[in-house]
């Protein structure tokens, strides 16, 4: 793993970022407020950075496409958001040797000297998350809307699940995957069902999420978000969020590029780099001791390294 975990910030306060190109290709769109959104807005933070963006590409072979024409254009970063990429991504950086190329969230760099992975401790907020939302619930039920069990999304699920069950043992916690990252619609069936059969808290991740949302907003349930900040989307359920901070992973594979380093290093996140910031929802009226539970969670992953 790469020394990013002893580094929280490396390089980008001055201008060595200048005229490094960086593209991001992404499944979803870039105002996604998850998955998406975590990526664009992280590279938008590196200043001098030349930052392109193709979105929307779900359909994997488009977003191959994408790769390999931004590898072609002599771009010096290309990043591939997505886990579903990794096999175009395999296939294509072989045949681009002075391009560094990085994919997530996964563990697997190929053995490939231009290819950096990264990951998320998503479980970590998601503890926080969990306990944070088994101190509101009033009816000791909370349910999770999932997306595909996979990556960062299936360990942010455990993670809340734990946390939940860390706080109130008593407490039930209902999961619906709807095995998709992007269905709205079943989003927001699945919040339907979660809320009838008792749950008075929700969370999720991934893109598709902002049809729960919607659903918890017009039921009067509670939220807590992930990825990316969701309090826009409904400020009076919306709690908080944990958000990804990619910046300082990007800023230490630029000074890595710079330096001869193209890639063959993984990345973590977790809230000892900085990586996971819980933001809380400052219109919300969070109970002080509720707001400790977090604050405590959160000093002990922090201790954890």
């Amino acid at each position: 793993m790469a020394a990013f975990a002893l580094i929280a910030a490396a390089c980008s306060s001055d201008d060595s970022a200048e005229g490094f190109r960086i593209a991001i290709v992404a499944p979803s769109a870039s105002n996604d407020l998850a998955f998406t959104q975590s990526m664009v807005d992280a590279a938008n933070t590196i200043e001098g950075a030349e930052v392109s963006v193709t979105d929307g590409t779900f359909v994997v072979e488009d977003a191959a496409v994408a790769i390999r024409d931004y590898a072609s254009d002599g771009f010096d970063l290309v990043i591939a958001h997505g886990s579903q990429y990794g096999g175009s991504l395999e296939e294509i950086a072989p045949d681009f040797p002075e391009v560094s190329f990085a994919w997530g969230t996964s563990a697997n760099t190929y053995g490939l000297p231009n290819v950096f992975s990264y990951e998320a401790a998503s479980d970590q907020g998601g503890t926080v998350m969990g306990k944070m939302a088994a101190a509101l619930s009033q009816t000791a039920n909370v349910g999770v809307v999932g997306p595909i069990e996979t990556g960062d999304a299936a360990l942010y699920v455990d993670g809340f699940e734990a946390g939940v069950l860390s706080q109130d043992p008593s407490a039930t916690v209902n999961i619906n995957y709807i095995d998709s990252f992007s269905d709205v619609a079943l989003a927001s069936e699945a919040a339907q069902s979660l809320i009838g059969a008792g749950a008075d808290v929700l969370s999720g991740t991934a893109q598709m999420t902002v049809g729960a949302v919607g659903v918890a907003k017009q039921e009067g349930v509670l939220w807590f978000g992930t990825q990316s900040n969701q309090t826009s989307l409904a400020p009076e359920i919306v709690v908080a969020s944990q958000v990804y901070h990619w910046e300082h992973m990007l800023e230490d594979m630029i000074d890595k590029v710079q330096d001869g380093t193209l890639g063959g290093e993984l990345y973590k996140i977790t809230f000892a780099n900085d990586g996971l910031v819980i933001e809380y929802n400052e219109d919300f009226d969070l109970p002080d001791d509720v707001k400790d539970i977090a604050e405590d969670a959160i000093q002990t992953f922090k201790d954890q390294g």
